[in-house]
């Protein structure tokens, strides 16, 4: 097939989300099947610099646009530097990474360029002169294969589901900067501030994740402080809970999770959630602490490569998904792996 596979790299500030890369290990996929080669479109502030990086990642071309309007991410000026990058270069395939932005970008896209879009990808090949994706559905319980007729093919791929290629510092090359103006009256989105968030590591980008549902706040052994309700109780003994699988997952190099039932509870912030409504991830070892493992989690993290489950009900519908599983209560059986892990890593 004629034409190119053009890839939108996910950046902020010279800081490019790891998804991004793995984007150019999907579009190597189906490389062969394209005359076209692999393209990439930078967009924002220090944009030049990581669309030279493109290349030692095994990408063909490489356009940039660092016109000040794009310093910080608004969808208005973004889906119209993706459609008139296209419209110009005419790429056979868009690639988007599975994050909020680049969903955003896709449907919007998709809007502009009159075309359809495959979401949530998982696998890529091409079969009888056309690119299949394969993308979980139902919650993840089946894999439907499907097509799309319309160009450009836009397509969004979940994280962690393609391997980057390798970084190759002897490749190089001179990307093409897009001239666009924007005009700042017609964009309605405007950023007004930012919130400081928690820092740690990425649920999306974690190779390791800890996660704990409602079952971390059922310690009775701990005493919590005087004075307080049965709620301000639970509240407290959820905390010691989530404090203890935060320390497994830093000893493992990992991040905390949680399932939506802790979430709702006030445990844990938002951020953490892990299932339908919330992140969905692939790491390579899940740890489900607590959690019983409803269909709605379980879309979040099924397409880990490894589930380990701890849950004192051997009846829990997670350890139907789980490699290993460990019926026991998660306050005898966690701190005790945490020392294990301890004694082997360090």
């Amino acid at each position: 097939m004629s034409g190119k596979i053009l890839v939108f790299i996910d950046q902020n500030k010279g800081q490019t989300i790891p998804t991004s890369w793995e984007l150019i290990g999907a579009a190597k996929q189906l490389e062969e099947g394209f005359s076209g080669g692999i393209a990439a479109l930078v967009a924002g502030e220090k944009s030049k610099e990581v669309s030279r990086t493109v290349f030692k990642y095994g990408a063909d071309e490489a356009y940039y646009c660092d016109d000040p309007v794009l310093d910080e991410y608004r969808p208005e000026p973004y889906a119209d530097l993706v459609a008139r990058t296209a419209r110009e270069i005419e790429p056979e395939i868009i690639l988007f990474p599975t994050t909020s932005c680049g969903r955003e970008l896709a449907a919007m896209a998709a809007i502009d360029l009159e075309s359809g879009i495959m979401p949530d990808v998982i696998d890529l090949e091409i079969q009888e002169g056309k690119v299949i994706a394969t993308r979980p559905v139902y919650a993840g319980k089946l894999l439907a294969k499907t097509y799309c007729d319309s160009r450009p093919q836009i397509i969004t791929a979940r994280a962690r589901a393609f391997a980057p290629p390798e970084l190759d510092d002897s490749k190089d090359g001179e990307p093409t900067k897009v001239e666009i103006e924007f005009s700042e009256e017609n964009i309605r989105t405007k950023v007004v501030g930012y919130s400081e968030g928690e820092a740690g590591v990425s649920l999306v980008d974690a190779n390791i994740i800890v996660s704990g549902g409602r079952g971390v706040s059922n310690n009775p052994s701990m005493t919590p402080p005087e004075g307080m309700d049965d709620k301000q109780a639970e509240n407290w003994r959820a905390q010691q809970g989530f404090a203890m699988l935060e320390e497994l997952a830093k000893v493992l190099g990992g991040a905390l999770g949680a399932s939506r039932a802790a979430v709702d509870a006030g445990y844990i912030p938002y951020e953490h959630q892990v299932g339908q409504t919330g992140k969905v991830v692939s790491p390579d070892l899940y740890i489900a602490c607590g959690i019983s493992g409803a269909i709605q989690h379980q879309a979040g993290m099924r397409t880990s490569k490894m589930i380990v489950a701890i849950n004192k009900d051997p009846d829990a519908p997670i350890f139907k998904l789980a490699r290993f599983g460990v019926v026991g209560d998660i306050f005898d059986i966690v701190p005790a792996l945490t020392e294990s892990f301890r004694q082997k890593l360090n």
